[in-house]
């Protein structure tokens, strides 16, 4: 393990040049079109002996060198990966069941505890601190058979929505940098994850989720993700921002395997696609909000096509929303942040106080708002910063409770099985410390910020490229609280009906 090896494969540098050298039962010579590979497919090729999961791995790494523009990781867990391949290749020939994920590598964003590699939270403070234990979420997964290609890169602390992060950098210029476009931003938090997946590095992954930090970035780099309703996934071993926000989740190239990642962490029965013609849609106008040309005309032309696939939209009124979750956002996570980051602190043996860690922040957006509002426990108010406390209160037990009981009025009232909307209203802006600001913060949170304090399921997946810019364009489906595998039956047959992404190429920054 290191933080970014140089890979050696089949005994020579992994170029180009050694791709075709390599050869032998492990060798990348059998390895699959990774392009298209998802990890559904992969798991079943591994299982049938079609592909090993030592040539997998191996190809998955040579894509991972291939792309140090990104910045996608922080630790690329090379030698364990390949130990942990070759004891999944050894356990199918000694003609053991197959594991659910047998083989398969994933990529872990590194706020997400993983044994024996750094948990950096994407803070300087934190680059040391080794945990000795998967969080439950990963344990799962590596139960059903994966393998941990590495921890990936955040926006610090997973406080931002660009991941634009100086702190970790592979390449040459700063920040987690888009898949299809390398001089864009990646979307965050979870930004090293969807980098990843956009550019084939792996085929699924983990992420967390507090307003948008799961969906924002795969729509951005043209994955599939889902934020599950609160308190459906284990949350232990995973540095907080908000313990009534915040959750990890699942990302990948394919709806097939969102499903497949959710349940085998949940244990739920496997699903077919829903039957698109008893699907009842709500758009909410308030979405639809500060679109750019590329999103609008993706949106007009996807919902088109649902419609035409039978699915039902009406359009739903919800006027209270915006000022109910203005109520409840920024309180709750800028207020729960300090207690529940020193209680994580404390509770892992990291050996730093949260003072510490916020003296040695690197990204400026992050300093900013821990110094001046998460630190004194403060929040902004109409003439200055005042004392969160009461501000929190309320939102704890007057306005979230208001937030919850609006989304379960409208989709009871309406019969909607969810609201569909444009994920984010831009596709990808240019990558640099300007990307990072609150106006910015702001737009691109718009969609997905009042689900996550309402604590309902979202589900994110691609809908197209954008007409001009070509780059991804996402679409979310918010649904009941609780209802996430009726979200994941819809996702399914919707990726019918829109396609999945082509693979990104390497397009670096300048």
């Amino acid at each position: 393990m290191s933080r970014f090896p140089l890979l050696h494969t089949c005994g020579v540098l992994a170029t180009a040049a050694a791709l075709s050298a390599c050869s032998g039962p492990g060798g990348l010579r059998s390895a699959p079109d990774i392009d298209t590979l998802t990890a559904t497919d992969a798991a079943a090729r591994i299982c049938s002996g079609a592909l090993t999961s030592e040539a997998l791995v191996q190809a998955y790494l040579l894509r991972a060198k291939a792309r140090p523009e990104l910045n996608a990781f922080v630790t690329l867990d090379e030698v364990g990966a390949l130990q942990a391949a070759r004891a999944a290749d050894q356990r199918r020939a000694q003609g053991r069941a197959c594991l659910p994920l047998e083989g398969v590598p994933i990529v872990v964003k590194d706020n997400i505890h993983a044994r024996g590699l750094p948990a950096t939270a994407g803070t300087p403070a934190l680059k040391n601190f080794v945990p000795t234990a998967d969080a439950p979420v990963l344990q799962k997964l590596r139960d059903a058979g994966a393998i941990v290609l590495g921890k990936t890169n955040l926006h610090e602390l997973a406080f931002g929505i660009s991941g634009y992060n100086p702190a970790f950098n592979t390449g040459p210029q700063p920040g987690v940098r888009n898949a299809y476009d390398a001089s864009k931003m990646a979307g965050g938090s979870s930004a090293g994850s969807a980098a990843a997946l956009g550019a084939r590095i792996a085929p699924a992954g983990l992420g967390t989720d507090t307003g948008g930090s799961l969906r924002i970035p795969c729509a951005l780099n043209g994955c599939a993700a889902l934020r599950p309703s609160m308190g459906r996934y284990p949350q232990a071993g995973i540095a907080p921002i908000s313990h009534t926000r915040d959750t990890a989740g699942p990302m990948a190239v394919a709806m097939t395997d969102v499903e497949l990642l959710d349940r085998v962490v949940t244990g739920a029965p496997a699903l077919l696609p829903a039957d698109l013609k008893a699907v009842r849609l709500g758009v909410v106008p308030g979405f639809l909000a500060n679109l750019d040309s590329d999103t609008r005309g993706a949106w007009d032309a996807s919902l088109a096509r649902l419609k035409a696939a039978g699915v039902t939209v009406v359009d739903v009124a919800m006027p209270q929303l915006v000022d109910l979750n203005g109520k409840v956002g920024f309180p709750v996570a800028l207020y729960e942040a300090y207690d529940d980051m020193v209680a994580y602190l404390a509770r892992y043996n990291t050996g730093i106080s949260i003072n510490q860690m916020a003296a040695s922040i690197a990204s400026p957006d992050v300093k900013g708002t821990y110094d001046a509002l998460v630190i004194p426990r403060k929040l902004p108010g109409p003439n200055g910063l005042v004392d969160a406390a009461p501000i929190y209160q309320a939102a704890m037990a007057v306005h979230r409770p208001a937030l919850v009981r609006l989304y379960a009025d409208t989709f009871a009232g309406q019969r909607l099985d969810a609201l569909v909307f444009p994920t984010v209203p831009r596709t990808a802006l240019p990558a640099t410390p300007e990307t990072s600001s609150l106006a910015n913060f702001g737009l691109f949170i718009q969609n997905t910020d009042p689900g996550s304090n309402a604590g309902i399921p979202g589900l994110q997946l691609p809908m197209g490229l954008g007409a001009s810019s070509r780059m991804p364009v996402g679409l979310e489906l918010d649904g009941p609280a609780g209802s996430d595998r009726r979200l994941i039956a819809i996702g399914l047959a919707l990726e019918k009906v829109l396609g999945r992404l082509p693979a990104a190429r390497a397009n670096p920054a300048p």
